[in-house]
């Protein structure tokens, strides 16, 4: 029997791209892949109607999910990787941006990959990127701290396939609603990935500033918090460790009559006040996290029917 493909796109006044992202679709997508996708479109509450109708899916069909307010990217694939969980039949789903970024051509790829490792979620890595190199630079640092904060490496974004063996699985990841592919890593569901190189946008500006980006960054870490906050306590005790012996070397230069006066209490004084400082201010921070761990979590399959407006299906 023939597999069921559910292709997830997220969009917030996209139209032009998406029209373009359809056609590309059409054209690039194995004929075994396309005759039996559906297209789920998340329209995470668009401000711009659209202009023009749908151009022709030579696949099943279109269905345009249409939320009470615009939540974001990351909870937006959230609610349709849920509502696919419990309404749709789908063997595998995929997860694509709108702007023709995510080249439909290596969705072949993943499926490809997919029938090899038929348990896993399989991203789309990126192996050469086309943005500016001010972005490459601040996306390098963010690997990195991303590695150092979390002891994870993370060299993905949302282009992804999910076998149905996992959709249930994911879609009960709390940490999804505010990072996707975070939410994976955090999840332990095991993944894989192959290695493709992003396309250009297809229509219309990049709606991602420089806050954007940080603030992306930030909720991917944030879903680690717990691991991100025993290391910052580590740190921070490490920190102050070569606090109290530098206080030690002040103390010894003053007995031994080599500071200057004046210039060791000072020095020792404000070492102490910040090591204290931050040592309280890390444990502080993992007994947040704590608390955190033990309150009632947002399920996404459970809660996301209360941001869903209507579906329209289109032939």
């Amino acid at each position: 029997m023939p597999q069921h493909y559910v292709i997830i796109i997220p969009q917030f006044n996209d139209w032009e791209a998406l029209n373009l992202l359809i056609q590309k679709i059409n054209s690039d997508l194995s004929p075994s892949i396309l005759d039996n996708s559906t297209l789920l479109i998340v329209d995470d509450c668009s401000t711009r109607p659209r202009e023009q109708p749908f151009v022709h899916f030579n696949g099943k069909d279109i269905q345009v999910l249409k939320l009470y307010r615009n939540l974001g990217h990351q909870k937006a694939i959230a609610i349709g990787l849920s509502y696919v969980a419990e309404k749709m039949a789908a063997d595998k789903v995929i997860v694509m941006d709108a702007d023709g970024e995510d080249a439909p051509s290596d969705i072949n790829r993943l499926v490809a990959r997919s029938i090899e490792q038929p348990d896993k979620i399989i991203f789309a890595e990126r192996n050469k990127r086309t943005e500016n190199l001010l972005f490459r630079l601040f996306y390098m640092i963010y690997k990195v701290v991303f590695k150092l904060l979390t002891g994870k490496i993370i060299t993905f974004g949302n282009f992804s396939l999910v076998p149905q063996s996992r959709l249930q699985n994911l879609v009960r990841v709390s940490e999804i609603w505010n990072n996707y592919p975070g939410g994976i890593i955090k999840s332990r569901i095991p993944y894989d990935s192959v290695l493709t190189d992003r396309a250009k946008r297809l229509a219309g500006e990049s709606k991602m500033n420089f806050v954007s980006l940080v603030l992306h960054g930030l909720s991917a870490i944030s879903v680690m918090i717990d691991t991100t906050a025993v290391r910052i306590l580590i740190f921070s005790i490490f920190m102050s460790g070569l606090a109290v012996l530098f206080i030690f070397i002040i103390v010894f230069l003053k007995l031994i009559g080599n500071a200057t006066p004046g210039w060791a209490s000072t020095l020792g004084s404000t070492l102490m006040i910040l090591m204290l400082q931050s040592f309280l201010i890390s444990l502080f921070l993992v007994f947040m996290v704590l608390q955190y761990r033990s309150q009632q979590h947002f399920i996404p399959a459970v809660h996301y029917r209360d941001f869903v407006e209507k579906v329209d299906t289109f032939s």
